[in-house]
C-alpha cells in the first residue's frame, strides 16, 4: 500500500518533469521595421505557421519596435528581453554593418546572436539596355563614354551594387540620382535619360514592366550578386565569376563578401545570448521544419513571397566569416557605402 501511494504522489511530478516547456506559452518576434513590409510580412508568416513545429504548440505573436535601422529593436532582444526563448528578434539584413562601423549605440554583438533562421535572401541584379553598346561589365570597363545609369539615392541597393562595380571592378559608371523611386528609374530607362539601374533580383522577375521588358529583350542582365546564379537567369554570370574574370586581389573580393552578406542573411530571427541551448535547438528546428510546411509554402507564394531559406547554423558560419575580416577589408568597405 505505501509503495501504491508513493507511486501515485510521484505520477504529478513526472509529468511535470516531462511537460514541454513551451506549452502554454507565446514566443514575441519583435521586428525593427513598421508593419506592412517584407521583414514585417515574414514575421507574421512565421507566427501564424512556426509554433506548430515546436513541443507544446506556443502561440505567437508579432511586436513592431521600428527606429535607427533596427538597431532599437536588436538592443532590446539582445540586452532588455529575458533570454529564455521566448522572444526573438527580426533586425535588418545589414545588422553587422553596424557593429563593423562601430555605431556607438549598439548594445549588441552578432557574434554572440543565436540564430534561429532566415526565409530569403535578397541578391541584386544590374541591368543594361539593349540598345546601348554595353553587352558585358567587360565593355563597361573598356568604354570610352561610361553608361548613365539611374538611382533614387546613395542608400539604395542598387546604388550600392554601382559602386561595387566602380570601385572592385574598376568601372566608370556615371549615376544620376534623386528619382522619387524604382518605377521613376525605369521610365526614365524607358525615355532613354539613362540606361541602366541596379535592383533586387525577386521584382525583376516578378512583376512590370520587367515581365514586358524581358520579353521584347528590351534590357539585359549583366551581372548578379548572389554566390551561384540564380534559377532565372543561368546565363548572368555572378559578381564572384565577374571578379575571377578580372583577377580582382583578395582584399577587394573581401571587401565585396562583407558588403554583399546582407542579402545572404535576408529576413533573419534570432535569440539573444544566453538562451538555453535545448530551446535554440528546438527553435532552429522548428524553424527548419516550417520552410518545408505545405501551408507556409503555399501562402508565401500566393504573397508572391520568394524563399530561400538559409537554417541558424548557416547564419552562424555567415556571421563568423563577415565580422572575422581585417581592419583594412572593413575600412575600404565603409568607404564604398559611404560611412
Amino acid at each position: 500500500m505505501v509503495s501504491l501511494v508513493w507511486n501515485l504522489e510521484f505520477i504529478p511530478s513526472l509529468q511535470a518533469q516531462t511537460e514541454p516547456f513551451y506549452k502554454g506559452k507565446t514566443i514575441r518576434i519583435v521586428v525593427g521595421f513598421t508593419p506592412g513590409g517584407f521583414y514585417d510580412r515574414w514575421a507574421r508568416l512565421l507566427a501564424r505557421h512556426m509554433g506548430k513545429h515546436i513541443p507544446g504548440n506556443p502561440d505567437f505573436i508579432v511586436q513592431n519596435m521600428p527606429g535607427a535601422a533596427t538597431v532599437i529593436a536588436t538592443n532590446y532582444v539582445y540586452s532588455v528581453a529575458k533570454p529564455d526563448g521566448l522572444t526573438l528578434g527580426m533586425p535588418s539584413a545589414n545588422i553587422y554593418m553596424d557593429q563593423l562601423v562601430g555605431r556607438e549605440e549598439i548594445q549588441f554583438d552578432v557574434r554572440r546572436f543565436n540564430w534561429i533562421g532566415t526565409q530569403d535572401k535578397r541578391h541584386l541584379v544590374f541591368y543594361m539596355r539593349a540598345d546601348s553598346p554595353y553587352k558585358s561589365i567587360g565593355d563597361i570597363i573598356k568604354a570610352k563614354e561610361p553608361p548613365k545609369c539611374g538611382e533614387t539615392g546613395t542608400t539604395s541597393s542598387g546604388y550600392l551594387l554601382i559602386r561595387i562595380i566602380q570601385e572592385v571592378l574598376g568601372a566608370r559608371i556615371n549615376t544620376v540620382l534623386g528619382y522619387p523611386g524604382g518605377s521613376e528609374v525605369d521610365l526614365a530607362v524607358e525615355k532613354g535619360e539613362v540606361v541602366c539601374r541596379g535592383m533586387s533580383v525577386d521584382p525583376y522577375f516578378g512583376r512590370e514592366p520587367f515581365t514586358t521588358w524581358s520579353k521584347k529583350a528590351f534590357v539585359r542582365l549583366l551581372v548578379q550578386t548572389g554566390r551561384k546564379r540564380d534559377a532565372r537567369a543561368p546565363d548572368v554570370p555572378t559578381i564572384y565569376e565577374t571578379m575571377d574574370q578580372f583577377k580582382t586581389p583578395d582584399i577587394s573580393r573581401r571587401v565585396v563578401q562583407v558588403i554583399l552578406a546582407g542579402a545572404e542573411f535576408g529576413s533573419p530571427t534570432f535569440a539573444s545570448p544566453g538562451t538555453p541551448a535545448d530551446r535554440v535547438k528546438l527553435l532552429r528546428e522548428a524553424h527548419a521544419k516550417s520552410m518545408k510546411d505545405p501551408e507556409l509554402l503555399a501562402e508565401a507564394k500566393k504573397g508572391k513571397m520568394d524563399m530561400d531559406p538559409s537554417t541558424g547554423e548557416e547564419l552562424e558560419t555567415l556571421t563568423k566569416e563577415v565580422m572575422g575580416q581585417p581592419p583594412e577589408v572593413v575600412e575600404r568597405a565603409k568607404k564604398i557605402v559611404g560611412l
